[in-house]
C-alpha cells in the first residue's frame, strides 16, 4: 500500500509549523510536501529591524529544507487547485509547470499587502510584508539622507529627509519607531549631515495608535513616538499620492519621496479562487481546521476564516500568534486523519497570552499575562520572547543585537533591491521583481503587478487552462475592501488598486487605453518596421531606478522619466 500523500501550501507561521508537526508524527510513514515561492521561513515581527540596520537578513530567516527532516520542499508558486482531481497546479521558479498529487491538503498561504482605491497609492508607495521590501526600505533611507545632505536645494533636503508610514498597527508603529532612530543615528553620526532634520510621519484615521490593544500599552507606545520626534496624527489618512509628496485627507500636502504602506493585510487570493464558501477573503473551516464538505482540505494561517472558541460567533484575527497555533492544529489534525499519531481530531482553543511591541533601543510595550510593562523591562520581555518564538537563528539574532548595543549600525546601501521590483500591487510580496522573467510557450511569461482581475500587467498567458484564464492566484474576492489588517483605513474615492482612476482616460498601453507606439495594436514608432525611418541616435542610459531594456521586464511602479533620476521616489 503507497504511503498517503500530504500537500502543504505555504511556509509562513501556520505552515512552517504545520510540516514541522508532520515531520515529527509521520516520520516517513507519509509523503510530506512543502509548496512554497522560497526556501525559507520568515520570521515577520523582526522585519523592522531588518530595515532599520539592527539585524542582518539570514537572521530572520530559517531554512526549511535543513530544519524540516522527513518534508520534500517544492519551490514554486500555487497556480490552481484541483479540489475534485486532488492536485495542485504551480510555477516554479523558471518558469517550469508543476502539479502535485495529495490524499491531504493544507491551505496555509497566508496574506499580502491590503489595497485601498486612493489614487496614487499602488504607483508610489510600497509594503512592509517580506524580506525584498524590507531591503528596499533599509537601501532607500539611507539613499534619502545621503541625497539629502547633497543637495542645494532646501526643500528638497526637507522631502527627502520626511518619511511617511500609513498605518498605525503592529508593523507601521515599529517601522516608524525604528526609522526615526536610524535615521537620528545617521545624522549624528555625519558632520555635513549634522544640519538636517529625519522627519518621521505616522498616519492611521484610528483614534490611538495600536487600536487593536489596550488602551496602556497604546498610550505607552505614543509616548515613546512622540518623545523620540515621530509626528503622529490619529484621524488622518492619505488621500492621493504623487511623485512629489502626499494629499492627506485634512488637506495638507506634505513633500516626501518616501511613503511606506502598512495599513494591514488581506487573504491570498489564492483562498478565494477555489470557489468555497468564504468569510471576508478567508476560506471558512470548522473549529478543526477542516473545509466543511472537503474532508480532506484543512486551512489554518491568514487564509482560514478559524471560529474563535473564546469569543463565540466571531472568527480568530489574523496574527502571527495565532497561525503559529494553528498550524501545530493543522498538523496534528491531519495526522489524526490519515490514522498517525493516535486521538481524534482537536478543536483549535487558545487564548492570547500577551502582545509585545518592539519600539527599538531598549524602548517597547509588552503585557505577558495581562501585565502592562514599559521601558527597559518590558524591552527585555519583548526580546526575550521573540527568542523563544524563533525556530532557529537564536545565538545569531542575539549577538546582532549585543554588536548593535556597542558598535554604530552600518548605514549603507547595497543596490539590491530597486523600487519597480517590490510594487506594492502584487499577489507574492515575497518575491522580488526581476528584469526578464521565464519564458512560457507564446511568448514572455515575466512576474509583474497584477491588474484588477488578477491577471499580471504584461504578461503573455499561455499554459494550462490558460493559467487558470485569468492568469495569477485570483478570485472572487480577491480585492476586498473590508479584509481585516493593522487597522481601519477610510475607503478612498478614485482609483482602484492597481487600476485607473474611475471615469478617467486609460492611460496609453494600459489595458483599455489607447496602445503605445512600437506596442502591440499600436502607431509603429520610428525606425521600426512600418514605421518612418529616423535619424541615427545614441542609445540612451535608462534610469538608476528602472529595469534594463529587454524582453519580459517586469512592469510595476518604476521610475517616472518627467522628474529627477536622483533617487527612489
Amino acid at each position: 500500500m503507497s504511503r498517503p500523500r500530504i500537500v502543504i501550501v505555504g511556509a509562513g507561521f501556520a505552515g512552517y509549523r504545520t510540516a514541522r508537526t508532520l515531520s515529527r508524527l509521520t516520520r516517513g510513514k507519509a509523503d510530506v510536501t512543502l509548496l512554497n515561492p522560497t526556501d525559507y521561513f520568515l520570521y515577520l515581527p523582526l522585519l523592522p529591524q531588518v530595515a532599520a540596520g539592527v539585524l542582518e537578513p539570514r537572521r530572520v530567516t530559517v531554512s526549511l529544507s535543513g530544519t524540516l527532516p522527513h518534508v520534500r520542499l517544492v519551490l514554486g508558486q500555487a497556480d490552481r487547485i484541483d479540489l475534485d482531481g486532488r492536485a495542485v497546479h504551480y510555477t516554479d521558479p523558471e518558469g517550469g509547470d508543476g502539479t502535485l498529487a495529495y490524499d491531504r491538503l493544507v491551505l496555509a498561504a497566508g496574506s499580502v499587502n491590503k489595497l485601498l482605491p486612493i489614487p496614487g497609492v499602488a504607483e508610489h508607495a510600497h509594503g512592509f510584508r517580506s524580506l525584498p521590501e524590507a531591503l528596499y526600505l533599509r537601501d532607500h533611507v539611507t539613499r534619502q539622507i545621503e541625497l539629502a545632505a547633497a543637495a542645494d536645494d532646501a526643500g528638497s533636503r526637507a522631502a527627502r529627509c520626511t518619511f511617511v508610514v500609513v498605518g498605525a498597527g503592529y508593523t507601521g508603529t515599529e517601522v516608524a519607531a525604528h526609522g526615526q532612530l536610524f535615521t537620528d543615528a545617521q545624522v549624528r553620526g555625519h558632520p555635513l549631515r549634522q544640519g538636517l532634520r529625519p522627519r518621521w510621519m505616522l498616519l492611521d484615521v484610528a483614534p490611538r495608535v495600536l487600536p487593536e490593544l489596550d488602551e496602556r500599552l497604546s498610550a505607552t507606545a505614543d509616548r515613546v513616538l512622540r518623545e523620540r520626534g515621530v509626528d503622529v496624527r490619529m484621524g488622518t489618512s492619505v488621500k492621493e499620492a504623487t511623485h512629489d509628496g502626499v494629499l492627506l485627507t485634512d488637506g495638507e500636502f506634505v513633500e516626501t519621496r518616501s511613503l511606506v504602506w502598512c495599513v494591514g493585510v488581506r487573504p491570498d487570493p489564492l483562498a478565494a479562487s477555489l470557489g468555497l464558501p468564504m468569510e471576508r477573503g478567508r476560506l471558512l473551516v470548522d473549529p478543526n481546521l477542516r473545509v466543511p464538505g472537503r474532508p480532506e482540505v484543512f486551512a489554518c494561517g491568514d487564509a482560514a476564516a478559524v471560529p474563535d472558541l473564546e469569543k463565540p460567533g466571531g472568527y480568530t484575527p489574523m496574527t502571527a500568534q495565532h497561525a503559529w497555533r494553528q498550524g501545530r492544529v493543522a498538523g496534528l489534525n491531519v495526522a489524526a486523519s490519515l490514522g498517525r499519531g493516535g486521538g481524534e481530531l482537536r478543536p483549535y482553543r487558545h487564548s492570547d497570552l500577551g502582545f509585545v511591541v518592539d519600539l527599538g533601543g531598549v524602548k517597547a510595550a509588552a503585557n505577558p499575562l495581562g501585565v502592562p510593562l514599559s521601558g527597559p523591562v518590558a524591552g527585555a520581555v519583548t526580546r526575550g520572547y521573540h527568542l523563544a518564538a524563533m525556530p532557529g537563528n537564536r545565538v545569531r539574532v542575539a549577538a546582532d543585537w549585543l554588536l548593535d548595543a556597542v558598535l554604530p549600525r552600518q548605514a549603507v546601501q547595497l543596490g539590491l533591491v530597486r523600487s519597480w521590483s517590490v510594487p506594492l500591487d502584487t499577489a507574492s510580496p515575497e518575491l522580488a521583481r526581476m528584469p526578464g522573467g521565464p519564458r512560457h510557450a507564446g511568448g514572455t511569461d515575466a512576474p509583474g503587478r497584477r491588474g484588477a482581475d488578477g491577471r499580471e500587467l504584461g504578461q503573455i498567458v499561455a499554459g494550462p487552462e490558460a493559467r487558470r484564464q485569468a492568469g495569477g492566484r485570483s478570485g472572487p474576492g480577491a480585492a476586498t475592501a473590508d479584509d481585516t489588517g493593522d487597522g481601519p483605513v477610510p475607503d478612498g474615492p478614485g482609483e482602484a488598486a492597481g487600476g485607473a482612476r474611475p471615469g478617467s482616460e486609460p492611460a496609453k498601453n494600459q489595458p483599455g487605453g489607447e496602445p503605445a507606439k512600437n506596442q502591440p495594436g499600436g502607431e509603429p514608432a520610428r525606425n521600426q518596421p512600418g514605421g518612418e525611418p529616423a535619424k541615427e541616435q545614441p542609445t540612451p542610459e535608462p534610469p538608476a531606478d528602472q529595469p534594463p531594456p529587454g524582453p519580459g521586464v517586469a512592469p510595476g511602479p518604476v521610475k517616472r522619466s518627467d522628474h529627477s533620476a536622483e533617487g527612489d521616489s
